[in-house]
């Protein structure tokens, strides 16, 4: 029998064990109530994806500013008074004896037109995409300084509630990822220029965060890899953060790479042109890059994306190229099958690609049709695969008016009321 590397566990800087390597990474839930607050939905969720025995789970997108929302349905932890419904979604997420994090984060200019017609941003620089999002607003000093506090309000809140550790999302094009870039960050003040300003939001951040969890809560960022857009973040740029993360007290990053202009993160294949030909020989996206990171970094090293075999996610730990190995899509078709995949009984997962056949809504039809099966498990329900591409393609913009539109009538209606 072959030596199960992903099954061992996995001590992290600040003395938490992890069970074993496997991770479930972010997917943004869409299930909040209309005070943003978690549902029993995220209880049914996670408790079934704890069941999976995935050593750590990561949670969807939680933001830390109601109006600056990534999607309908998130939920935004600005508030002590939802603290017993956070209290049941942690015992939820870790009932397997795993860790579950809170993956934290702040939209930007990637808030749509539904949630947010000026967001706030580093430039005004604006995100051309289909037209759902308008033009943002260059950030003030004192915008700056609330975003600090909204981070770290929100990992207080995650620590108290019971959750495991925080990740700070720092990439996906999302605010932080935006100061990183010299595309969205034009700003010639200390939080702009070179690299180093562009990476001192996050910096900052993460030290403010560390100062209010404490040395033993674990605490991780998501970087990008690279923007892969032409005057982009560059690889280049994202190992220079990856050393200035090295002076930090962080214990775990994650790699992925791409924006809303290119979701890289989420249409990765074989036939992508953003995948080396060395790269395409395996199954990881971010492979030929984690060696990179290793090479001059020793924090532990997350990577998710493309793998779908039992032996070679044990070979990549093995050989040391990673530390934990990230899926998301298989958490979604082969959510069954992942106990028997730690086991090794199942040696490979589906790696389902939606197409529709015209180009322009592909990413809308793959971000769809796994929105869909996330909300109806959350109901309890079980796996559609046979959802049909082109309906998948326009769920999210159905799904954004839909609930722009029951919180506008529920608004309205409270108005109405008062009268």
């Amino acid at each position: 029998m072959k030596k199960s590397s992903i099954n061992q566990k996995l001590r992290l800087p600040c003395g938490v064990t992890l069970k074993n390597r496997l991770v479930k990474s972010a997917m943004t839930e869409r299930i909040s109530n209309r005070n943003f607050e978690p549902t029993s939905g995220h209880e049914t969720l996670y408790k079934e994806w704890s069941n999976t025995g995935a050593g750590l789970l990561i949670t969807g997108n939680v933001m830390i500013d109601r109006k600056h929302l990534e999607s309908a349905g998130n939920v935004c932890f600005d508030d002590v008074g939802m603290l017993p419904k956070l209290i049941r979604w942690a015992e939820a997420g870790k009932y397997n004896g795993n860790q579950c994090w809170v993956q934290i984060s702040h939209a930007g200019r990637q808030t749509n037109k539904f949630s947010n017609t000026r967001p706030l941003a580093p430039s005004a620089v604006k995100l051309h995409k289909i037209g759902l999002f308008s033009k943002p607003k260059a950030m003030t000093e004192a915008d700056i300084q609330q975003i600090i506090r909204g981070f770290s309000r929100a990992a207080q809140l995650a620590k108290e509630a019971g959750f495991t550790g925080v990740q700070i999302h720092s990439a996906h094009g999302y605010l932080l990822s935006q100061f990183l870039s010299p595309i969205t960050n034009q700003r010639i003040d200390h939080w702009g220029g070179n690299i180093k300003n562009r990476g001192r939001l996050l910096i900052t951040i993460i030290r403010d965060v560390r100062r209010i969890v404490g040395p033993s809560f674990p605490v991780s960022v998501k970087l990008n890899s690279s923007d892969f857009q032409r005057g982009g973040f560059t690889e280049d740029e994202s190992l220079e953060v990856v050393k200035m993360l090295d002076s930090e007290q962080i214990d775990l990053l994650e790699i992925s790479g791409g924006t809303y202009e290119n979701v890289a993160f989420f249409l990765m294949n074989e036939d992508s042109v953003h995948v080396k030909e060395s790269t395409k020989k395996r199954e990881a996206y971010f492979i030929d890059f984690a060696k990179k990171v290793k090479s001059i970094c020793p924090i532990p090293l997350l990577i998710t994306g493309g793998f779908r075999s039992y032996d070679f996610c044990n070979e990549v730990l093995q050989n040391g190229e990673l530390d934990l190995v990230g899926m998301a899509r298989p958490f979604i078709t082969n959510r069954e099958d992942i106990p028997g995949f730690l086991k090794g009984q199942v040696p490979h997962l589906n790696n389902n690609v939606i197409r529709t056949g015209i180009k322009q809504l592909e990413d809308a039809a793959e971000a769809g049709f796994y929105a869909k099966q996330l909300i109806r498990f959350s109901k309890g329900k079980l796996l559609n695969p046979k959802m049909s591409p082109l309906r998948s393609s326009t769920f999210l913009v159905f799904h954004e008016l839909k609930m722009a539109l029951a919180k506008k009538f529920t608004k309205l209606r409270g108005n109405y009321g008062q009268c």
